[in-house]
Protein backbone atom coordinates (compact mmCIF):
# COMPACT_ATOMS: atom_id res chain seq x y z
CA UNK A 1 0.00 0.00 0.00
CA UNK A 2 1.27 3.41 -0.98
CA UNK A 3 2.02 5.90 2.22
CA UNK A 4 2.30 8.50 0.65
CA UNK A 5 -1.44 8.64 -1.53
CA UNK A 6 -4.34 9.16 0.67
CA UNK A 7 -7.52 7.44 -0.48
CA UNK A 8 -10.54 9.17 -0.32
CA UNK A 9 -12.51 6.31 0.35
CA UNK A 10 -10.50 4.90 3.26
CA UNK A 11 -10.96 8.62 4.75
CA UNK A 12 -13.33 9.04 8.37
CA UNK A 13 -16.03 11.68 8.13
CA UNK A 14 -14.33 13.18 11.26
CA UNK A 15 -10.84 13.26 9.55
CA UNK A 16 -12.21 14.50 6.57
CA UNK A 17 -13.82 17.80 8.87
CA UNK A 18 -10.46 18.02 10.35
CA UNK A 19 -8.68 18.51 7.46
CA UNK A 20 -10.57 21.21 5.94
CA UNK A 21 -10.59 23.07 9.49
CA UNK A 22 -14.92 22.56 10.40
CA UNK A 23 -14.43 22.06 13.69
CA UNK A 24 -18.25 22.88 14.23
CA UNK A 25 -18.77 19.72 12.13
CA UNK A 26 -16.37 17.72 13.68
CA UNK A 27 -17.85 18.56 17.04
CA UNK A 28 -21.09 17.02 15.67
CA UNK A 29 -19.67 14.23 14.31
CA UNK A 30 -18.23 13.50 17.85
CA UNK A 31 -21.55 13.47 19.63
CA UNK A 32 -23.28 11.23 17.17
CA UNK A 33 -20.91 8.80 17.92
CA UNK A 34 -18.12 8.68 15.04
CA UNK A 35 -14.81 7.96 15.85
CA UNK A 36 -11.92 10.35 15.63
CA UNK A 37 -9.50 7.62 15.87
CA UNK A 38 -10.82 5.80 12.74
CA UNK A 39 -7.80 5.01 10.45
CA UNK A 40 -7.05 5.60 6.68
CA UNK A 41 -4.83 4.07 4.54
CA UNK A 42 -1.73 6.06 5.72
CA UNK A 43 -2.32 5.30 9.35
CA UNK A 44 -3.61 8.84 9.76
CA UNK A 45 -6.68 9.87 12.29
CA UNK A 46 -8.89 13.06 12.33
CA UNK A 47 -6.00 14.22 15.27
CA UNK A 48 -3.38 13.42 12.35
CA UNK A 49 -5.46 15.78 9.92
CA UNK A 50 -5.98 18.67 12.36
CA UNK A 51 -2.49 18.77 13.35
CA UNK A 52 -1.42 19.00 9.77
CA UNK A 53 -3.67 21.53 8.56
CA UNK A 54 -3.02 24.07 11.71
CA UNK A 55 -6.74 23.72 12.48
CA UNK A 56 -6.60 24.73 16.55
CA UNK A 57 -9.85 24.49 17.23
CA UNK A 58 -10.18 21.19 15.67
CA UNK A 59 -7.19 19.70 17.59
CA UNK A 60 -8.99 21.55 20.76
CA UNK A 61 -12.31 19.49 20.05
CA UNK A 62 -10.94 16.32 19.43
CA UNK A 63 -8.99 16.36 22.45
CA UNK A 64 -11.27 17.15 24.48
CA UNK A 65 -13.41 14.56 23.54
CA UNK A 66 -10.22 12.30 24.26
CA UNK A 67 -10.18 13.72 27.70
CA UNK A 68 -13.64 12.72 28.19
CA UNK A 69 -11.92 9.15 28.91
CA UNK A 70 -9.00 8.03 31.08
CA UNK A 71 -6.39 10.10 31.08
CA UNK A 72 -3.65 7.11 30.06
CA UNK A 73 -6.14 6.99 27.56
CA UNK A 74 -5.97 10.34 26.35
CA UNK A 75 -2.13 10.34 26.34
CA UNK A 76 -2.18 7.28 24.16
CA UNK A 77 -4.40 8.92 22.02
CA UNK A 78 -2.44 12.12 21.22
CA UNK A 79 0.88 9.82 20.39
CA UNK A 80 -0.40 7.63 17.95
CA UNK A 81 1.48 7.73 15.01
CA UNK A 82 0.70 7.03 11.30
CA UNK A 83 2.30 3.61 9.37
CA UNK A 84 5.33 6.48 8.74
CA UNK A 85 5.60 6.50 12.57
CA UNK A 86 4.76 10.18 12.79
CA UNK A 87 2.48 12.02 15.68
CA UNK A 88 0.86 14.80 15.63
CA UNK A 89 2.95 17.28 17.01
CA UNK A 90 5.42 15.85 14.19
CA UNK A 91 3.32 16.75 11.91
CA UNK A 92 2.28 20.07 13.57
CA UNK A 93 5.93 21.26 14.08
CA UNK A 94 7.10 20.10 10.38
CA UNK A 95 4.44 23.03 9.26
CA UNK A 96 5.55 25.30 11.63
CA UNK A 97 2.10 25.67 13.60
CA UNK A 98 3.08 26.79 16.61
CA UNK A 99 -0.20 27.29 18.66
CA UNK A 100 -1.40 23.18 17.79
CA UNK A 101 2.03 22.39 18.78
CA UNK A 102 1.45 24.36 22.42
CA UNK A 103 -2.41 22.30 22.31
CA UNK A 104 -0.88 19.21 22.09
CA UNK A 105 2.09 19.89 24.57
CA UNK A 106 0.08 20.71 27.13
CA UNK A 107 -1.96 17.44 26.36
CA UNK A 108 1.19 15.38 27.29
CA UNK A 109 2.29 14.82 24.16
CA UNK A 110 5.53 13.21 23.69
CA UNK A 111 8.19 16.08 22.74
CA UNK A 112 10.84 13.38 21.37
CA UNK A 113 8.64 11.24 19.64
CA UNK A 114 10.67 9.51 16.75
CA UNK A 115 9.42 8.51 13.26
CA UNK A 116 10.47 5.51 11.38
CA UNK A 117 13.34 7.60 9.92
CA UNK A 118 14.65 8.53 13.16
CA UNK A 119 12.98 12.36 12.87
CA UNK A 120 11.18 13.75 15.56
CA UNK A 121 9.41 17.27 16.34
CA UNK A 122 12.07 19.56 17.37
CA UNK A 123 14.07 17.92 13.78
CA UNK A 124 11.18 18.54 11.46
CA UNK A 125 10.88 22.07 12.50
CA UNK A 126 14.61 22.91 12.17
CA UNK A 127 14.04 21.10 8.70
CA UNK A 128 11.34 23.01 7.68
CA UNK A 129 12.79 26.16 9.26
CA UNK A 130 9.99 27.10 11.63
CA UNK A 131 12.54 29.47 14.02
CA UNK A 132 9.07 29.77 16.45
CA UNK A 133 8.38 26.38 17.24
CA UNK A 134 12.41 25.32 17.24
CA UNK A 135 11.95 27.92 20.02
CA UNK A 136 8.89 26.59 21.86
CA UNK A 137 10.31 22.94 21.21
CA UNK A 138 13.77 23.89 23.10
CA UNK A 139 12.19 25.60 26.04
CA UNK A 140 9.64 22.71 26.71
CA UNK A 141 12.81 20.22 27.03
CA UNK A 142 13.46 18.61 23.59
CA UNK A 143 16.64 16.82 22.90
CA UNK A 144 18.97 18.90 20.99
CA UNK A 145 21.69 16.72 20.74
CA UNK A 146 20.12 13.43 19.67
CA UNK A 147 20.93 12.08 16.36
CA UNK A 148 18.90 11.45 13.17
CA UNK A 149 18.54 9.80 9.65
CA UNK A 150 20.50 7.74 8.15
CA UNK A 151 23.88 9.82 8.02
CA UNK A 152 23.41 10.22 12.01
CA UNK A 153 22.33 13.90 11.70
CA UNK A 154 21.83 16.30 14.80
CA UNK A 155 19.51 19.18 14.50
CA UNK A 156 22.86 21.79 14.01
CA UNK A 157 23.58 19.57 11.55
CA UNK A 158 20.15 20.11 9.36
CA UNK A 159 20.12 23.65 10.31
CA UNK A 160 23.44 24.30 9.36
CA UNK A 161 22.66 22.43 6.17
CA UNK A 162 19.78 24.13 5.09
CA UNK A 163 20.84 27.44 5.83
CA UNK A 164 18.63 28.39 8.49
CA UNK A 165 21.29 31.09 10.24
CA UNK A 166 18.28 32.05 12.93
CA UNK A 167 17.61 28.65 13.63
CA UNK A 168 21.82 27.89 14.09
CA UNK A 169 21.91 31.17 16.36
CA UNK A 170 19.27 29.48 18.92
CA UNK A 171 21.33 25.98 18.74
CA UNK A 172 24.76 27.17 19.05
CA UNK A 173 23.43 27.87 22.80
CA UNK A 174 22.18 24.67 23.86
CA UNK A 175 23.95 21.92 21.37
CA UNK A 176 27.27 20.12 21.21
CA UNK A 177 28.90 22.35 18.52
CA UNK A 178 31.25 18.86 18.01
CA UNK A 179 28.49 16.64 17.56
CA UNK A 180 29.71 14.07 15.01
CA UNK A 181 27.99 12.33 12.68
CA UNK A 182 28.16 8.74 11.63
CA UNK A 183 31.40 9.39 9.28
CA UNK A 184 32.82 11.70 12.45
CA UNK A 185 31.37 15.35 10.20
CA UNK A 186 30.63 18.19 12.81
CA UNK A 187 27.80 21.06 11.91
CA UNK A 188 31.28 23.36 10.80
CA UNK A 189 31.95 20.68 8.20
CA UNK A 190 28.59 21.23 6.91
CA UNK A 191 28.85 24.83 7.05
CA UNK A 192 31.76 24.60 4.97
CA UNK A 193 30.66 21.77 2.38
CA UNK A 194 28.03 23.75 1.38
CA UNK A 195 28.92 27.36 1.60
CA UNK A 196 26.91 28.61 4.37
CA UNK A 197 28.84 31.53 5.27
CA UNK A 198 26.77 32.96 8.06
CA UNK A 199 26.13 29.26 9.51
CA UNK A 200 29.81 29.38 9.22
CA UNK A 201 30.70 32.92 10.70
CA UNK A 202 27.97 31.67 13.34
CA UNK A 203 29.93 28.45 14.41
CA UNK A 204 32.91 30.14 14.95
CA UNK A 205 32.37 32.68 16.41
CA UNK A 206 30.74 30.18 19.31
CA UNK A 207 34.40 28.61 19.63
CA UNK A 208 33.11 25.39 17.14
CA UNK A 209 36.98 23.94 16.14
CA UNK A 210 37.72 24.57 12.79
CA UNK A 211 40.27 21.73 12.18
CA UNK A 212 38.35 19.03 13.15
CA UNK A 213 38.53 16.12 11.24
CA UNK A 214 35.99 13.70 9.29
CA UNK A 215 36.58 9.71 9.86
CA UNK A 216 39.13 10.15 6.62
CA UNK A 217 40.86 12.61 7.84
CA UNK A 218 38.85 15.68 5.87
CA UNK A 219 39.08 18.88 7.46
CA UNK A 220 36.79 21.92 7.09
CA UNK A 221 39.22 23.50 5.21
CA UNK A 222 39.52 21.06 2.56
CA UNK A 223 35.89 20.57 2.01
CA UNK A 224 35.74 24.06 1.21
CA UNK A 225 38.50 24.32 -1.21
CA UNK A 226 36.96 20.90 -2.55
CA UNK A 227 33.98 22.28 -3.46
CA UNK A 228 35.31 25.87 -4.11
CA UNK A 229 33.78 27.81 -1.25
CA UNK A 230 36.13 30.90 -1.77
CA UNK A 231 33.92 32.71 1.28
CA UNK A 232 34.13 29.75 3.09
CA UNK A 233 37.61 29.05 3.19
CA UNK A 234 38.16 33.33 4.25
CA UNK A 235 36.58 32.68 7.27
CA UNK A 236 38.65 29.76 7.84
CA UNK A 237 41.62 30.98 7.46
CA UNK A 238 41.00 33.96 9.36
CA UNK A 239 39.84 31.31 12.60
CA UNK A 240 43.15 29.24 12.63
CA UNK A 241 42.36 26.78 10.34
CA UNK A 242 45.48 24.89 9.23
CA UNK A 243 46.14 24.37 5.48
CA UNK A 244 49.01 22.28 5.77
CA UNK A 245 46.81 19.35 8.14
CA UNK A 246 47.03 15.83 6.77
CA UNK A 247 43.84 15.15 5.57
CA UNK A 248 43.74 11.68 3.76
CA UNK A 249 45.30 8.68 5.45
CA UNK A 250 46.12 7.42 2.25
CA UNK A 251 48.50 10.14 1.51
CA UNK A 252 49.66 13.37 2.67
CA UNK A 253 46.94 15.28 0.87
CA UNK A 254 46.02 19.36 1.84
CA UNK A 255 43.49 21.54 1.05
CA UNK A 256 46.04 22.80 -2.42
CA UNK A 257 45.63 19.45 -3.72
CA UNK A 258 41.82 19.09 -3.68
CA UNK A 259 41.61 23.30 -5.21
CA UNK A 260 44.36 21.93 -7.74
CA UNK A 261 42.06 18.92 -8.96
CA UNK A 262 38.91 20.54 -9.01
CA UNK A 263 40.24 23.27 -10.83
CA UNK A 264 38.76 26.16 -8.39
CA UNK A 265 41.23 29.18 -9.23
CA UNK A 266 40.45 31.86 -6.50
CA UNK A 267 41.02 29.20 -3.81
CA UNK A 268 43.90 27.61 -5.01
CA UNK A 269 45.97 31.12 -5.69
CA UNK A 270 44.90 31.59 -1.91
CA UNK A 271 46.24 28.61 -0.58
CA UNK A 272 49.46 28.64 -2.31
CA UNK A 273 50.06 31.91 -0.29
CA UNK A 274 49.47 30.06 3.24
CA UNK A 275 50.73 26.17 2.16
CA UNK A 276 53.80 25.12 3.09
CA UNK A 277 56.24 24.64 -0.01
CA UNK A 278 56.90 21.16 1.43
CA UNK A 279 54.36 19.59 -0.72
CA UNK A 280 56.16 20.55 -4.32
CA UNK A 281 59.50 18.48 -3.87
CA UNK A 282 59.60 17.02 -0.32
CA UNK A 283 59.99 12.80 -0.16
CA UNK A 284 56.94 11.25 0.95
CA UNK A 285 54.53 14.24 -0.08
CA UNK A 286 52.96 14.93 -3.06
CA UNK A 287 53.07 17.65 -5.47
CA UNK A 288 49.38 19.45 -6.16
CA UNK A 289 50.17 18.88 -10.13
CA UNK A 290 49.54 15.08 -9.46
CA UNK A 291 46.17 15.67 -8.53
CA UNK A 292 45.32 18.85 -11.08
CA UNK A 293 46.82 16.34 -13.40
CA UNK A 294 44.32 13.73 -12.42
CA UNK A 295 41.22 16.30 -13.76
CA UNK A 296 43.00 17.44 -16.51
CA UNK A 297 43.34 20.90 -14.65
CA UNK A 298 45.90 22.46 -17.21
CA UNK A 299 45.01 25.74 -15.62
CA UNK A 300 45.58 24.63 -12.19
CA UNK A 301 48.85 23.30 -13.45
CA UNK A 302 50.13 26.77 -14.84
CA UNK A 303 48.37 28.63 -11.49
CA UNK A 304 51.36 26.26 -10.02
CA UNK A 305 54.27 26.39 -12.52
CA UNK A 306 53.77 30.40 -12.09
CA UNK A 307 53.84 30.28 -8.47
CA UNK A 308 57.55 28.34 -8.57
CA UNK A 309 55.96 24.59 -7.78
CA UNK A 310 58.62 22.37 -10.04
CA UNK A 311 56.92 20.81 -13.26
CA UNK A 312 59.31 17.84 -12.22
CA UNK A 313 57.50 17.67 -8.69
CA UNK A 314 58.98 14.08 -6.84
CA UNK A 315 59.24 10.89 -7.70
CA UNK A 316 55.57 9.44 -6.20
CA UNK A 317 55.66 6.07 -7.70
CA UNK A 318 55.47 4.51 -4.04
CA UNK A 319 52.15 6.46 -4.04
CA UNK A 320 50.70 6.81 -6.99
CA UNK A 321 52.48 4.91 -8.96
CA UNK A 322 53.91 7.30 -11.38
CA UNK A 323 57.77 8.88 -10.92
CA UNK A 324 56.83 12.57 -12.22
CA UNK A 325 53.90 14.51 -13.06
CA UNK A 326 55.10 14.51 -16.81
CA UNK A 327 54.71 10.74 -16.76
CA UNK A 328 51.20 10.90 -15.16
CA UNK A 329 50.39 13.64 -17.36
CA UNK A 330 51.48 11.46 -20.42
CA UNK A 331 49.84 8.30 -18.99
CA UNK A 332 46.35 10.24 -19.41
CA UNK A 333 47.07 11.52 -22.77
CA UNK A 334 44.22 9.45 -24.42
CA UNK A 335 42.95 12.10 -26.70
CA UNK A 336 43.80 16.15 -27.64
CA UNK A 337 41.80 17.49 -24.75
CA UNK A 338 44.11 15.62 -22.03
CA UNK A 339 47.37 16.95 -23.74
CA UNK A 340 46.72 20.01 -22.28
CA UNK A 341 47.91 18.84 -18.97
CA UNK A 342 51.18 17.83 -21.06
CA UNK A 343 51.53 20.75 -22.67
CA UNK A 344 51.56 22.86 -19.66
CA UNK A 345 54.10 21.11 -18.06
CA UNK A 346 56.32 20.76 -21.00
CA UNK A 347 55.89 24.38 -21.60
CA UNK A 348 57.13 25.01 -17.75
CA UNK A 349 60.35 23.01 -18.43
CA UNK A 350 59.03 19.48 -17.22
CA UNK A 351 62.32 16.82 -18.10
CA UNK A 352 61.23 14.17 -20.42
CA UNK A 353 61.95 10.65 -19.42
CA UNK A 354 63.01 7.82 -20.72
CA UNK A 355 59.17 6.36 -20.06
CA UNK A 356 58.04 9.90 -21.43
CA UNK A 357 59.40 9.32 -24.90
CA UNK A 358 58.23 5.37 -24.98
CA UNK A 359 54.68 6.28 -25.01
CA UNK A 360 55.58 9.26 -27.38
CA UNK A 361 57.30 6.91 -29.41
CA UNK A 362 55.40 4.09 -29.54
CA UNK A 363 51.26 4.83 -28.92
CA UNK A 364 50.86 8.61 -29.38
CA UNK A 365 52.44 10.33 -32.70
CA UNK A 366 50.04 13.34 -31.93
CA UNK A 367 52.18 13.49 -28.33
CA UNK A 368 55.20 13.26 -30.22
CA UNK A 369 54.45 16.47 -32.31
CA UNK A 370 53.07 18.16 -29.47
CA UNK A 371 57.01 17.53 -27.43
CA UNK A 372 58.87 19.07 -30.60
CA UNK A 373 56.30 22.17 -30.78
CA UNK A 374 58.07 23.02 -27.95
CA UNK A 375 61.44 20.80 -27.94
CA UNK A 376 64.39 21.41 -29.91
CA UNK A 377 67.12 18.48 -30.61
CA UNK A 378 70.06 19.86 -29.99
CA UNK A 379 71.92 20.75 -33.55
CA UNK A 380 75.51 20.45 -34.73
CA UNK A 381 75.16 23.00 -37.21
CA UNK A 382 76.88 26.42 -36.28
CA UNK A 383 74.25 28.92 -38.22
CA UNK A 384 71.01 27.11 -36.35
CA UNK A 385 71.25 29.64 -33.52
CA UNK A 386 70.90 32.45 -36.21
CA UNK A 387 67.79 31.48 -37.58
CA UNK A 388 65.39 34.28 -36.98
CA UNK A 389 62.66 31.54 -38.08
CA UNK A 390 63.31 29.14 -35.44
CA UNK A 391 64.10 31.83 -32.54
CA UNK A 392 60.73 33.53 -32.55
CA UNK A 393 59.31 29.47 -32.12
CA UNK A 394 61.00 30.31 -28.47
CA UNK A 395 61.87 26.23 -28.29
CA UNK A 396 63.80 25.22 -25.05
CA UNK A 397 66.74 22.82 -26.59
CA UNK A 398 66.60 19.29 -24.72
CA UNK A 399 69.17 18.85 -22.28
CA UNK A 400 72.01 15.88 -22.71
CA UNK A 401 70.18 13.52 -20.10
CA UNK A 402 66.99 13.64 -22.01
CA UNK A 403 68.81 13.29 -25.89
CA UNK A 404 69.98 10.18 -24.43
CA UNK A 405 67.12 9.37 -23.36
CA UNK A 406 65.48 9.49 -25.99
CA UNK A 407 67.68 7.43 -27.87
CA UNK A 408 67.55 4.47 -25.27
CA UNK A 409 64.30 4.52 -26.15
CA UNK A 410 64.49 4.37 -29.70
CA UNK A 411 67.12 2.22 -30.10
CA UNK A 412 64.78 -0.08 -27.90
CA UNK A 413 61.49 0.60 -29.61
CA UNK A 414 63.05 -0.49 -32.80
CA UNK A 415 59.42 -2.14 -33.98
CA UNK A 416 58.12 0.97 -34.33
CA UNK A 417 61.07 2.68 -35.97
CA UNK A 418 59.31 2.78 -39.62
CA UNK A 419 57.30 5.69 -37.92
CA UNK A 420 59.22 7.08 -35.64
CA UNK A 421 62.34 7.62 -37.43
CA UNK A 422 61.28 10.29 -39.89
CA UNK A 423 59.67 12.37 -37.01
CA UNK A 424 63.00 12.51 -35.43
CA UNK A 425 64.95 12.95 -38.77
CA UNK A 426 62.58 15.39 -39.67
CA UNK A 427 62.91 17.26 -36.10
CA UNK A 428 66.77 17.51 -36.41
CA UNK A 429 68.28 14.67 -34.79
CA UNK A 430 71.24 13.59 -36.04
CA UNK A 431 71.15 10.41 -38.19
CA UNK A 432 74.52 9.24 -37.46
CA UNK A 433 73.49 9.12 -33.88
CA UNK A 434 71.04 6.13 -35.04
CA UNK A 435 73.91 4.29 -36.58
CA UNK A 436 74.27 1.57 -33.74
CA UNK A 437 74.09 -2.23 -34.70
CA UNK A 438 71.52 -2.54 -32.57
CA UNK A 439 69.23 -0.78 -35.54
CA UNK A 440 71.08 -2.14 -38.35
CA UNK A 441 70.93 -5.68 -37.40
CA UNK A 442 66.78 -5.23 -36.32
CA UNK A 443 65.42 -2.90 -38.19
CA UNK A 444 63.01 -3.52 -41.35
CA UNK A 445 64.35 -3.16 -44.47
CA UNK A 446 62.97 -0.41 -45.75
CA UNK A 447 63.85 1.69 -42.45
CA UNK A 448 66.82 1.00 -42.94
CA UNK A 449 66.94 2.28 -46.35
CA UNK A 450 65.14 5.52 -45.51
CA UNK A 451 68.19 5.79 -42.54
CA UNK A 452 71.05 5.38 -44.64
CA UNK A 453 69.41 8.00 -47.16
CA UNK A 454 70.39 10.67 -44.71
CA UNK A 455 73.99 9.27 -44.40
CA UNK A 456 77.02 9.23 -45.94
CA UNK A 457 76.87 5.15 -46.59
CA UNK A 458 80.30 5.05 -47.79
CA UNK A 459 81.83 6.36 -44.49
CA UNK A 460 80.16 3.70 -42.58
CA UNK A 461 82.58 1.76 -40.09
CA UNK A 462 84.25 -1.77 -41.44
CA UNK A 463 81.79 -3.31 -38.26
CA UNK A 464 79.00 -1.84 -39.34
CA UNK A 465 79.22 -2.60 -43.26
CA UNK A 466 79.93 -5.95 -41.94
CA UNK A 467 76.73 -6.09 -40.12
CA UNK A 468 74.69 -4.94 -43.84
CA UNK A 469 76.58 -7.57 -45.38
CA UNK A 470 75.75 -10.22 -43.83
CA UNK A 471 71.95 -9.03 -43.67
CA UNK A 472 72.40 -8.83 -47.28
CA UNK A 473 73.81 -12.03 -47.45
CA UNK A 474 70.93 -13.66 -45.49
CA UNK A 475 67.95 -11.37 -47.21
CA UNK A 476 66.95 -9.87 -44.68
CA UNK A 477 67.79 -6.74 -46.07
CA UNK A 478 67.45 -5.53 -49.83
CA UNK A 479 69.46 -2.71 -50.41
CA UNK A 480 68.69 0.23 -52.65
CA UNK A 481 70.78 -0.05 -55.86
CA UNK A 482 71.94 3.44 -55.09
CA UNK A 483 74.06 2.05 -52.26
CA UNK A 484 76.44 -0.23 -54.41
CA UNK A 485 77.90 2.77 -55.65
CA UNK A 486 79.81 5.86 -53.81
CA UNK A 487 77.01 8.63 -53.05
CA UNK A 488 76.79 11.20 -55.65
CA UNK A 489 77.74 14.83 -55.22
CA UNK A 490 74.26 16.40 -55.17
CA UNK A 491 73.91 14.08 -52.10
CA UNK A 492 76.87 14.63 -50.21
CA UNK A 493 76.28 18.32 -50.86
CA UNK A 494 72.47 18.25 -49.38
CA UNK A 495 74.08 16.29 -46.39
CA UNK A 496 76.46 18.91 -46.31
CA UNK A 497 73.84 22.05 -46.14
CA UNK A 498 71.61 19.96 -44.16
CA UNK A 499 74.24 20.07 -41.40
CA UNK A 500 74.78 23.79 -41.73
CA UNK A 501 71.59 24.80 -41.40
CA UNK A 502 70.12 22.23 -39.25
CA UNK A 503 67.59 19.98 -40.25
CA UNK A 504 64.60 21.78 -38.48
CA UNK A 505 65.65 24.78 -40.80
CA UNK A 506 65.53 22.77 -43.79
CA UNK A 507 62.56 21.13 -43.21
CA UNK A 508 60.32 23.13 -40.98
CA UNK A 509 60.76 26.63 -42.23
CA UNK A 510 61.42 28.81 -45.61
CA UNK A 511 65.12 28.69 -45.20
CA UNK A 512 65.55 26.38 -48.42
CA UNK A 513 63.56 29.25 -50.81
CA UNK A 514 66.11 31.69 -49.84
CA UNK A 515 69.03 29.84 -51.06
CA UNK A 516 71.08 30.67 -54.14
CA UNK A 517 70.24 27.47 -55.96
CA UNK A 518 67.47 26.46 -58.77
CA UNK A 519 64.01 26.12 -57.49
CA UNK A 520 63.79 22.53 -59.12
CA UNK A 521 66.54 21.64 -56.24
CA UNK A 522 64.32 22.63 -53.11
CA UNK A 523 62.59 19.41 -52.69
CA UNK A 524 65.80 17.31 -53.61
CA UNK A 525 67.44 19.30 -50.54
CA UNK A 526 64.07 18.80 -48.27
CA UNK A 527 64.82 14.94 -48.49
CA UNK A 528 61.30 15.20 -50.04
CA UNK A 529 62.07 12.75 -52.91
CA UNK A 530 62.69 9.64 -50.24
CA UNK A 531 59.70 7.62 -49.45
CA UNK A 532 59.10 6.86 -46.11
CA UNK A 533 58.78 3.60 -44.49
CA UNK A 534 56.20 1.70 -44.49
CA UNK A 535 54.71 1.48 -41.43
CA UNK A 536 54.15 -1.91 -39.73
CA UNK A 537 51.00 -2.82 -37.23
CA UNK A 538 51.73 -1.45 -33.81
CA UNK A 539 51.72 -3.64 -30.99
CA UNK A 540 50.13 -3.39 -27.56
CA UNK A 541 51.07 -0.44 -25.33
CA UNK A 542 52.62 -1.09 -22.34
CA UNK A 543 50.66 1.59 -21.04
CA UNK A 544 47.69 -0.55 -21.87
CA UNK A 545 47.60 -2.04 -18.71
CA UNK A 546 46.33 0.88 -16.20
CA UNK A 547 46.29 0.92 -12.51
CA UNK A 548 43.59 2.70 -10.40
CA UNK A 549 44.00 6.57 -9.14
CA UNK A 550 42.72 7.25 -5.86
CA UNK A 551 40.80 10.94 -6.28
CA UNK A 552 40.27 13.39 -3.16
CA UNK A 553 37.47 12.95 -0.54
CA UNK A 554 33.85 13.49 -1.42
CA UNK A 555 30.88 13.45 0.87
CA UNK A 556 27.54 12.63 -0.12
CA UNK A 557 25.01 13.62 3.02
CA UNK A 558 21.53 11.11 3.08
CA UNK A 559 18.55 13.33 3.50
Amino acid sequence: MDFAECYKDTVSSVAAAARSGRWRTVRKLINRGFNADCRDNRGWNALHEAAAAGSRWCVREILSAASAGSSHACRSFVNCSTHEGESACYLAALHGHLSVVQLLLKAHADINQLTNDLSCPLYAAVDSGHKEVVELLISKGAEVNRTHTASCWTCLHQAVFKGHSDIVRMLVRVCNLEAQDDYKITPLFVAAQYGQQECLKILVNAGANVNAQAADLATPLLIASQEGKEACLEILLDHGADPNKVCSQEWPQFPIHAAAEFGHIGVLERLIAVTDRACDRGEGMVSPLYVAINKNQSRSIEILLRAGYSPDGQDCYEILRFGSPLSYAIFNCTSIHHTQSVRALIAGGAILREADWNRALTDLPELFDLILGYRQIPQLGPFTKDCPELQHQGKTVLKVQELRDLLCTALNQICYSAWWLPLLLKAGLEPSLLLHPLMLEETYSSVLNYLLEFVNWSTLSPHLKNILDQRQAEKTWDPLPVFDSIPSLSHICRLKIRSLLGPPALMTTNVVQQLPVPSVLHDFLQFKEIPEPFHKLRLPSPYDNRVQYHETYQHIHLL
